[in-house]
């Protein structure tokens, strides 16, 4: 499998969405800080790799993940 621009370097991948950390972060249910401590090089959890492939490939897309926040209780 080939790997994911978004993978390969999620710092670039975010400024090149034009998001803040914030903004980008909160879409996979990522905190500011914890996505700046991965855009800094901490290792990416597993299960959110697979999320952020998923959403990469057009799997899943903004208001999939918004419903699915929605009925775990969270803030859109």
């Amino acid at each position: 499998m080939k790997k994911s621009k978004l993978l390969a370097d999620v710092a670039a991948a975010r400024r090149a969405s034009g998001e803040n950390q914030s903004e980008f972060w909160s879409r996979f249910g990522v905190t500011q800080s914890g996505g700046s401590r991965y855009e800094r090089g901490r290792s990416l959890p597993t299960p959110l790799k697979i999320l952020m492939l998923l959403y990469d490939a057009g799997s899943i897309d903004d208001q999939d993940l918004a419903n699915v926040r929605k009925g775990l209780g969270k803030k859109q």
